[in-house]
């Protein structure tokens, strides 16, 4: 897919602003030609539907258990899901359910202000590191073909930035990226003993427990009168460690698992869907890969998710986990990656249009 897009016309002089208002045009009967990602035949169906049942699912509350046992037997579950899935769903948080459904409404409410009262929060000198910052598509400055959503991106941790509107995100965002933040250093503690490491080697090697950076990723992706010709994200993977991504009922994720698209449904408003991104790739020199995937869109109904990225301070070098290397089991593991700084990986892949896995291209040994 990512190839065929690269393969297309030069990017569009006059990139939208937002596609909720090309949306809601009431003469609009088929998509403009910006937005028709080339393909034969345009979108195959996934080739499976996976209802939540069979995709890995880790409770989260024995990792906090005192029962070594129960730990253990959650560590082994997170074992297999990194490795044969790269993407889980987790039930038993703690995450307010009230919160969670909160966070989604205030995105909501962001996205339907109107187009001048979020001007404030487009463009900016530093580009993909603009602590605050929303648009449409995923990098229209660059694409070819623009991809069928709105976005708003917002770096909550170390340093808390949010929209000062619509009146109470800030507030809703700051305790939701909190306790989101909770649950992913208690993931990569159990994700980071299930690979052979002690439980805190992550956090250490990576400066994650005053250093981890956060990321807000908020997207709007509304009907669509030509689903089959759009998109709402190309084929990608996450920069970070690791995503948790909650939504607004509405389905559209499909994860490629074995070299098959797989539709996500059925999602518990109460979960969290999980997936390994490409720094624990690298961290884990290959063991737990990075998992592809996109996002679909429809004609009825207006589907929201909120994604949280969890990666390393900004300026922690990734690189194979020297314990991770050596002999092992008569095989001598070399480093498959090279190093790089996370703010680096960050801008290199924020800063194109989306290619599949391409960044890790650049730091494969």
């Amino acid at each position: 897919m990512a190839a065929q897009i690269q393969a297309s016309s030069s990017p569009s002089p006059h990139p939208p602003k937002s596609i909720k208002s090309i949306s809601r045009s009431p003469a609009l009967t088929s998509i403009p030609p910006a937005y028709i990602f080339p393909s034969s035949p345009p979108h195959p169906a996934a080739d499976q539907s996976a209802p939540v049942g069979q995709i890995p699912t880790i409770d989260f509350s024995p990792l906090l258990s005192s029962s070594p046992d129960r730990r253990s037997e959650t560590v082994a579950d997170l074992r297999a899901a990194c490795r044969d899935w790269g993407f889980f769903v987790v039930t038993n948080h703690g995450v307010p359910d009230g919160l969670i459904a909160a966070m989604i409404e205030a995105g909501r409410k962001f996205f339907e202000m109107a187009e001048e009262e979020k001007e404030e929060y487009r463009g900016g000198e530093k580009g993909v590191l603009e602590p605050i910052r929303c648009g449409t598509s995923f990098n229209s400055s660059v694409e070819k073909v623009f991809c069928w959503k709105d976005f708003l991106k917002a770096f909550v941790h170390p340093v808390f930035h949010s929209p000062s509107k619509p009146p109470g995100f800030s507030q809703v965002l700051e305790e939701y990226s909190k306790r989101t933040r909770e649950v992913a250093r208690e993931l990569l503690r159990g994700i980071s003993e299930s690979i052979g490491l002690e439980p805190d080697h992550i956090a250490k090697k990576l400066d994650l427990e005053q250093g981890m950076f956060q990321l807000l990723a908020a997207n709007f992706y509304p009907p669509c009168p030509q689903p089959e010709l759009a998109m709402g994200m190309a084929p990608h993977s996450d920069h970070c460690l690791l995503t948790l991504l909650t939504q607004n009922g509405i389905d559209g994720l499909q994860v490629q698992h074995h070299g098959n698209w797989v539709d996500v449904r059925n999602l518990s408003p109460n979960s969290f869907l999980v997936n390994v991104g490409d720094q624990l790739e690298i961290l884990s020199n290959g063991k737990y890969k990075s998992v592809l995937h996109r996002a679909m869109v429809n004609r009825e109904a207006t589907r929201i998710s909120i994604a949280m990225a969890h990666g390393p301070s900004l300026d922690s070098e990734v690189a194979p986990s020297p314990e991770l290397l050596g002999e092992d089991e008569g095989t001598t593991q070399l480093p498959a990656y090279k190093g790089m700084k996370y703010r680096d990986y960050l801008l290199l892949q924020q800063s194109k249009q989306l290619d599949g896995k391409s960044g890790l291209d650049v730091v494969r040994a």
